[in-house]
């Protein structure tokens, strides 16, 4: 980095690029690239994969880096494929990951987790035999010879963490995991030395960071986890949080991590619907009660917000885990005052999280490359320079037009509307998923960046394409118009009519179609635009005072904007297709509003009553304003066609391939992938 540039980051964030002292480690930044699980360690190569992983990070400036779990002994950990540290010979293994990032000025810790009653293994253990809802198997409590050992396991781990070339560990004692079960009355019931009383509550804990500190002595780095909201029953009170906090601190912690909400919270705290940094206040309260690090976390992806947290003193430091998922060089760009630059984490979790918990290894919806950098990196370079015209410039044409400019090719692309977007227009104007505009934003600058020669309200025809040595359509789809009578009536409005804002819709609305973009539309319908974290915390029953245990209040009353109802032909129960991890927090969201649905419906006619269909054989009549149509999408493919017909080899990405399912992850990936090829 050039000094002219880096003063420019440096007036812009001069705290976060500042440098800070933890223990006997001096990092470069405030920046900490948190823990997640990636299950990197399941693939070929796995080392090699790892460690590209982690230094394509440090290599950007990252102060400090947090592996995903290794569990300390076999019952502890979070599945049966998760990876234990146990052994001498598994430590000299795992040196060429600290190494890599080493090599590049940066640190990193090995993160030790114990799941306890979150363990899908065949008997997970824990404080008490008292199970959780997202397990099914029921827990075996620890004796108090077995919590002895577990200490010593968790301090023998990370002994072998030091001797892999790990600058320490962070212990893991947040959102849900062992140490936080025992601090707690929800999960423990004991009545010896390490239950009842809140300081045997905490015993675990805090013993377990005395141990680490003896065993590591002053130069290992030691971060521990600490919750610093459960959003649970029977959680932690805010003055429990806070003595726990002294008390690590106490016993030798260099650095306190703050983690948000237990895993069974029904509460999102990740997920698009939160607003950005909505619990740094949690950090910001264990912060005021230390003299040590504390690190803020949970949806802080701007450099800008970052440097708001940290420069006011709520904390530290800043912990972000997805956003160098979606952009490595994220500590580089604010550097070196390119912000515009940076490729933001829109908190989709569709390619990290809904891949964890489906067994495949995490990757990025904004950044297909992430966790893969050992693909690219193999790829080699093109043999010449080549011309290109892409078509359509939706998602997928975008992401192909600025991989194959970066590639060094010249690029030319097509959209016939006058802006670019496609369906990602449509996206974003939806109340939670505001994180679209930066997808857009980065799209716009990139196109710019990278040289795309860009034409809008255009649409080559084939002799025009001929010229171009390589071809791809991206032209998306169209609405599918289900063959309904009355389709034409005035009560009818497509879903890109009513997100565009050209048409609104009445008090009493039916959505017909009840897959991703009609519980789209239901969120528009009904909710305002971006909330507030104020207006989250009301909203969802988050308490930010001093006085809950848990951090928990009664949700605010909901006066629905307007009566809506969601219809699927299919019997099946609605909402299959929506993600995994963040399903459950728009169907919450919408059970709130009142919105009703309704499955097995045959259509009937729509007139000026309304909405007439059958289900189970009965007529009925839903009697509305209007009738938002989101029935499916269709190919939009002539051009390929007509490309085909003419004899011109042309690739066909995105939706214009494949309209199933609208999906951003698998049209970017698509394009992404195919541009690597010329």
């Amino acid at each position: 980095m050039s000094t002219e540039l880096s003063a420019a980051g440096q007036a812009l964030y001069p705290t976060l690029l500042s440098p800070l002292q933890a223990g006997t480690h001096r990092l470069r930044n405030r920046v900490i690239m948190g823990s997640m699980h990636t299950r990197l360690e399941l693939l070929d190569r796995a080392i090699e994969r790892q460690a590209a992983f982690y230094a394509e990070r440090a290599k950007a400036g990252v102060a400090l880096i947090v592996t995903g779990g290794y569990a300390p002994n076999a019952e502890g950990r979070i599945d049966e494929d998760a990876p234990v540290l146990d052994s001498a010979e598994h430590a000299h293994t795992l040196r060429p990951i600290p190494q890599a990032v080493h090599a590049h000025g940066g640190k990193i810790l090995l993160q030790v987790l114990h799941a306890g009653r979150y363990a899908k293994v065949p008997q997970p253990v824990g404080a008490s035999e008292i199970p959780s809802r997202i397990n099914p198997r029921a827990p075996r409590r620890l004796s108090e010879a077995e919590i002895g050992a577990t200490i010593e396991d968790i301090a023998r781990c990370s002994t072998l963490a030091l001797e892999a070339g790990f600058d320490g560990v962070e212990i893991m004692g947040s959102e849900g995991y062992l140490l936080n079960q025992f601090a707690v009355t929800r999960t423990n019931d004991r009545s010896d030395a390490w239950g009842g009383s809140v300081e045997n509550r905490q015993r675990l804990a805090v013993e377990t960071v005395r141990r680490v500190r003896q065993r590591l002595g002053p130069e290992g780095l030691i971060m521990y986890r600490l919750s610093a909201i459960d959003l649970v029953e029977g959680g932690a009170p805010p003055d429990e949080i806070v003595q726990l906090a002294r008390a690590i601190e106490a016993a030798g912690a260099d650095i306190i991590n703050t983690g948000i909400g237990w895993h069974e919270a029904r509460i999102p705290t990740i997920a698009y619907v939160v607003p950005r940094a909505a619990f740094r206040f949690a950090a910001a309260r264990v912060q005021r009660a230390v003299q040590i690090p504390v690190v803020a976390s949970n949806r802080i992806n701007t450099p800008e917000l970052a440097e708001a947290i940290v420069g006011s003193g709520d904390a530290a430091m800043v912990s972000m885990a997805r956003p160098f998922l979606a952009d490595p060089e994220f500590v580089r760009k604010a550097t070196e005052g390119r912000a515009d630059q940076i490729n933001t984490c829109i908190a989709c979790n569709q390619a990290c999280l809904d891949y964890i918990f489906s067994d495949r290894a995490t990757s990025c919806l904004v950044n297909p490359k992430a966790g893969r950098e050992l693909d690219f990196q193999e790829m080699p370079r093109p043999a010449s320079v080549r011309t290109v015209a892409v078509v359509g410039a939706g998602a997928a044409g975008m992401a192909c037009a600025i991989a194959a400019a970066e590639r060094g090719h010249r690029v030319t692309l097509f959209e016939a509307a006058d802006t670019l977007g496609g369906q990602l227009n449509w996206a974003r104007a939806v109340p939670g998923k505001e994180e679209f505009h930066e997808l857009m934003r980065w799209f716009r600058r990139q196109l710019e960046v990278q040289g795309v020669t860009v034409k809008l309200s255009t649409r080559p025809d084939v002799a025009q394409l001929r010229a171009f040595e390589r071809v791809v359509v991206a032209t998306g789809v169209r609405p599918r118009v289900p063959a309904i009578p009355g389709i034409d009536h005035a009560k009818v409005i497509s879903y890109p009519e009513l997100l565009s804002g050209r048409r609104s819709a009445g008090l009493k609305v039916a959505v017909i179609g009840a897959g991703g973009i009609g519980y789209d539309v239901a969120e528009y319908l009904l909710n305002h635009g971006a909330e507030t974290a104020e207006q989250f915390q009301a909203e969802w029953g988050v308490d930010s005072s001093d006085q809950s245990a848990g951090g928990l209040k009664p949700e605010a009353p909901v006066t629905p904007r307007r009566e809506v109802t969601v219809l699927q032909r299919k019997p099946e129960k609605p909402g299959r297709t929506l993600g995994m991890t963040t399903g459950w927090a728009l169907k919450a969201r919408l059970a709130r509003q009142k919105v009703r649905f309704l499955t097995g419906c045959e259509y009937l006619r729509i007139d000026d009553a309304g909405l007439h269909l059958r289900i189970g054989g009965e007529p009925q009549l839903l009697a509305v304003d209007h009738v938002v149509i989101c029935a499916g999408q269709d190919s939009e493919r002539g051009l390929h066609e007509a490309l085909q017909t003419a004899g011109i080899d042309a690739a066909l990405i995105g939706g214009a391939e494949r309209a199933d399912e609208l999906d951003a992850l698998r049209a970017i990936d698509q394009g992404t992938r195919l541009a690597w090829t010329f």
